[in-house]
């Protein structure tokens, strides 16, 4: 019996850097990512199983490679990419899900916040 060659097919899904992963809240310094958000191993040990992690951010690729890899992430990360490519899923703090009404978009773009700001208030 022949062993199927084929690699089994896996969902890309981009997943931002700041304020998804780490303990990001606004201020961008270029030599430093903050630390990672307490659940953050057991969050993409679960998406992993299922799914291509690729890290999207707009931080240098270096520094977040770096910055995987200390704190024990790499095994659970495909890729770290600065470009939108085509994912099944992206997943951003700063993003709205576009549902088809541009009312109601025009809303949630003039009410926008990132979560992290609504904590602290």
């Amino acid at each position: 019996m022949r062993k199927n060659s084929k690699k089994e097919f896996r969902h890309k899904i981009l997943i931002d850097l700041d304020g998804l992963l780490n303990q990001y809240k606004g201020s961008y310094k270029e030599d430093y990512i903050p630390p990672p958000k307490d659940g953050v191993k057991f969050f993409l040990d679960r998406v992993s199983k299922n799914f291509d992690i690729i890290i999207f951010t707009s931080r240098s690729m270096y520094h977040t490679s770096i910055w995987i890899k200390e704190n024990r992430l790499d095994k659970y990360i495909k890729d770290v990419t600065n470009n939108k490519i085509p994912a099944f899923l992206y997943i951003d703090d700063r993003s709205i899900n576009f549902n088809g009404n541009y009312e109601e978009l025009i809303c949630k773009i003039n009410t926008f916040r990132p979560y992290w700001e609504k904590e602290d208030k």
